[in-house]
């Protein structure tokens, strides 16, 4: 079977709002309760794996008023949560639905169980209870990837939330496999069948996520990094280049998205951090290069989407790696050469810089301090990108780094699937540690 970029960008660029995590187990919550005469909901009891309970641990929930965790995010699922919005299912929450969650998390009647046997990709389940009935809900895969659906353990077949998906578990495999197979000169021609709606859909993604800047830079939510950055350019302490600008742009992004700000971001493999790297450091550095018009821009975004799909092929949806600096920064850097006039053979370049550059950056769970991850991904993605337009490509018999982009992503995969399993368990221990220690 073969794929197009509309298939691509179809399955792999979606909204969401808040981290993918959290409002992937607030669907599964909410999809289960949609099952049930009314949301009178006595308990909840999850299962998911490791890296859903990573990434949701510490990251504040929209609407949640700085709160965070999983055992609130299923709460406000279950209690509020539209799951016909797929991931932007907490976007009707409002403040009683917050204070019964609450109540809930506060009676313990919300129990996490973490998944210890060996998974690949994504699993959540989300069981509520309701007087006498118990309603479930699975999502295996992709975040929103609604599995299966019962009610008194009586499997309920043909439900919206289930029939008409282009995610389907054989299809997302199938694409994964398909894309893993792809040479970078396959996925640089993908870009020749881009159409109106296409270039349109990618426009909304950058509207999207420069408004979450546009917030950063405003009210300096999270951490704030991107103001921080901006207000060291005013006091004449840094100089504001390209990039410096998609640093500012992209972690100004994901301040505003850490800190839970109601607004959505275009994700990209099923990340909203993806979707910021992949599509902010390009929209940065357009300011700064000599363009026809603003399709070409929007090109270079639709390669950037579809590099960092053809590397989360390699490395899975969640994994010890971060996928923001690898697989979106290579995205991202990939877009930009494209966008600089370079060729396949830059790009190729710019992404084993990125690749040789960031490795070892790993992924300890989505929080505040993602700003930092993001903006040194922005920042490497366009250094890279400049110096293989320079001709500074590192070197086959450096590390991971191979002949080949195509093979040096494969490298990646192979570290992330295979060699970082133990990082990625002793991440989590220290995580779980932190918690009963505060």
């Amino acid at each position: 079977m073969s794929y197009t970029i509309k298939d691509i960008l179809r399955m792999e660029v979606a909204p969401a709002l808040g981290c993918t995590e959290p409002s992937a187990v607030a669907l599964a919550a909410a999809a289960a309760a949609s099952l049930l005469p009314c949301r009178t909901i006595d308990g909840i009891e999850l299962w998911v794996d490791p890296n859903i309970y990573k990434n949701g641990f510490a990251v504040s929930i929209p609407g949640a008023e700085g709160e965070s965790g999983i055992d609130l995010s299923a709460a406000l699922g279950a209690f509020g949560g539209d799951p016909h919005l797929k991931l932007e299912v907490l976007r009707p929450i409002s403040r009683e639905t917050l204070r019964a969650s609450k109540g809930l998390v506060a009676r313990k009647s919300v129990i996490v169980n973490v998944l210890n046997e060996k998974r690949s990709g994504i699993y959540i389940r989300a069981q509520l209870r309701s007087g006498r009935q118990m309603a479930e809900a699975v999502i295996e895969d992709v975040h929103d990837n609604i599995v299966s659906l019962s009610l008194d353990g009586i499997p309920v077949r043909g439900h919206p939330l289930l029939c008409g998906t282009s995610k389907s578990q054989n299809n997302i495999r199938a694409l994964e496999e398909w894309l893993a197979n792809r040479s970078l000169q396959e996925l640089i021609a993908l870009l020749d069948d881009l159409d109106g709606d296409d270039l349109a859909f990618l426009h909304e993604g950058v509207d999207q996520n420069t408004k979450l800047a546009e917030y950063g830079l405003t009210y300096g939510p999270g951490l704030g990094v991107g103001l921080a950055l901006e207000r060291l350019v005013r006091e004449g302490l840094l100089k504001k280049d390209m990039v410096l600008a998609a640093r500012i742009l992209t972690s100004a992004a994901s301040d505003a998205r850490m800190a839970g700000v109601n607004m959505p971001a275009m994700s990209s493999a099923g990340s909203g951090n993806h979707g910021l790297t992949a599509i902010l450091p390009i929209w940065a550095v357009k300011d700064y290069v000599t363009c026809d018009d603003e399709d070409c821009v929007l090109r270079a975004i639709a390669l950037s989407h579809v590099i960092t799909a053809h590397i989360k092929a390699h490395t899975g949806r969640l994994s010890a790696i971060c996928g923001c600096s690898i697989a979106a920064g290579a995205g991202a850097t990939g877009g930009i050469t494209y966008l600089m006039g370079g060729s396949h053979r830059h790009i190729a370049g710019a992404i084993k810089n990125v690749i040789g550059d960031l490795a070892g950056v790993i992924c300890d769970g989505a929080k505040a301090g993602c700003s930092l991850k993001l903006a040194t991904a922005a920042g490497t993605a366009v250094q890279s990108a400049l110096f293989a337009l320079h001709g500074l490509d590192i070197q086959p018999t450096d590390g991971i780094v191979a002949v080949s982009s195509e093979e040096t992503m494969r490298n990646v995969g192979q570290l992330s699937t295979q060699g970082m399993i133990e990082t990625d368990r002793t991440i989590l221990e220290i995580m779980v540690q932190k918690r009963f220690e505060n």
